[in-house]
């Protein structure tokens, strides 16, 4: 297979970065992109979104107004976030974002995202990090020299068909993922906070509580227990098998794998812990990471970041409090106090007002949901597969070592 190198800008229209500040709070408008709107793996996640008003959004777009097809790429504090603008994107770049415009007569897009995405781009986009005192960051006015290996279009294209299928097999389950999930939620919804529950005619309600349910706070109904985090400064700690999760890696799904391992004597040896499967994980800091969830598939260990959730009569009843938890999330955030990093408590999450409803109530929820948490749970599996087969394809691809 034939390959040009060559600087990134002799591929290019246009490369650019961000503005070198941030806008205004906002309630609506435009999407300021920032870095946690890119996640590891190449996406674009729009849960959490910072705006740019109308009145202030021609200030924000003076260097360039993404578009569908541009790539865009983190430089400084978190580095290898990269993803595709879509059809459809209203919005600007963030701080420490710059943004590459592929001349698609020579490059196409999509190639140059998994380009981006490939183990050999990022070692040598390494080598290129400046060290400071308090972030890295790839010079950004050195970018468009940053050298470059591409094949011919007709290549590039059938690469991107290769591995955009994983890719479009992965966002398919996503999408199918999100649906199982809303389904639950609904449910929630209906049963416990509008109370049309089965046989909701038939049941006393008193002071906004059916008979037979149970007032009380969270701690009355599930145990619960903080995470830890090993010494850094033993870096072997951080060589095991144990999955160690930490807050941006609650997903509101199931918890497979984490991005860092702790062995047996990390444990022993700091204030972190073993959780069984089922856990329920809690974020407590990290400003509007507060209340995301997470249900541990695997044994697993977390950061003090979190608060694990035991229930005392059964472990499906993880799956009834996850939902209050989704439900009751933005109450959290405004709990949230600190200067340097915003959070709650572990004491303030236990101490929080909490109605259980009667035992046959919860099961008869548990029986309808839990048949959906099992398909989601499948579908996670399927696509942590599906990930680890485009990965393992995705270098030998991009050095030519398998034809196309």
């Amino acid at each position: 297979m034939s390959f040009r190198s060559g600087a990134i800008k002799d591929y290019a229209l246009g490369i650019y970065d961000g503005p070198h500040a941030t806008p205004k709070e906002s309630d609506d408008g435009h999407i300021f992109l920032g870095i946690k709107n890119v996640t590891p793996d190449g996406r674009l996640d729009f849960s959490d979104i910072k705006y740019v008003s109308d009145q202030e959004f021609p200030r924000w777009t003076k260097r360039v107004t993404p578009t569908a097809g541009d790539v865009v790429f983190s430089y400084e504090a978190t580095l290898h976030r990269y993803g595709v603008i879509p059809e459809g994107f209203d919005g600007c770049l963030g701080r420490r974002m710059g943004l590459v415009r592929p001349d698609p007569k020579k490059l196409l897009s999509r190639y140059l995202h998994f380009y981006f995405l490939s183990p050999g781009w990022k070692s040598y986009a390494d080598t290129k990090v400046i060290v400071g005192a308090t972030v890295n960051r790839l010079p950004i006015k050195d970018f468009p020299d940053f050298e470059v290996k591409f094949p011919p279009l007709e290549v590039q294209q059938r690469v991107v068909d290769v591995l955009g299928a994983y890719d479009d097999l992965i966002e398919n389950n996503r999408r199918r993922i999100a649906l199982l999930e809303e389904s639950a939620r609904l449910l929630y919804k209906e049963w416990f906070i509008h109370l049309r529950f089965p046989g909701h005619e038939q049941v006393k309600v008193v002071d906004g509580v059916p008979e037979g349910w149970k007032k009380g706070i969270i701690s009355d109904f599930f145990d619960s227990t903080s995470g830890g985090t090993p010494s850094r400064k033993v870096p072997e700690y951080y060589t095991g098998d144990i999955n160690w999760v930490k807050t941006q890696e609650l997903n509101e799904l199931f918890i497979l794998e984490a991005d860092e391992k702790i062995t047996e004597e990390a444990i022993s040896k700091s204030a972190a812990k073993l959780f069984p499967v089922g856990t329920l994980l809690v974020a407590i800091y990290g400003g509007t990471n507060i209340g995301r969830t997470g249900l541990l598939a695997a044994p697993s260990a977390s950061n003090q970041a979190c608060v694990a959730f035991f229930p005392r009569r059964r472990l499906e009843d993880n799956l009834f409090l996850q939902k209050w938890v989704q439900e009751h999330r933005e109450y959290l955030i405004g709990l949230s106090q600190g200067a340097a990093q915003t959070n709650i408590s572990q004491q303030t999450l236990k101490a929080l007002d909490f109605i259980m409803p009667k035992h046959s109530m919860l099961d008869e929820f548990i029986d309808y949901i839990l048949p959906i948490y099992d398909q989601i749970k499948n579908i996670v599996a399927q696509n942590r597969k599906l990930a680890e087969a485009r990965d393992l394809l995705l270098p030998r691809l991009m050095n030519g070592e398998i034809e196309v």
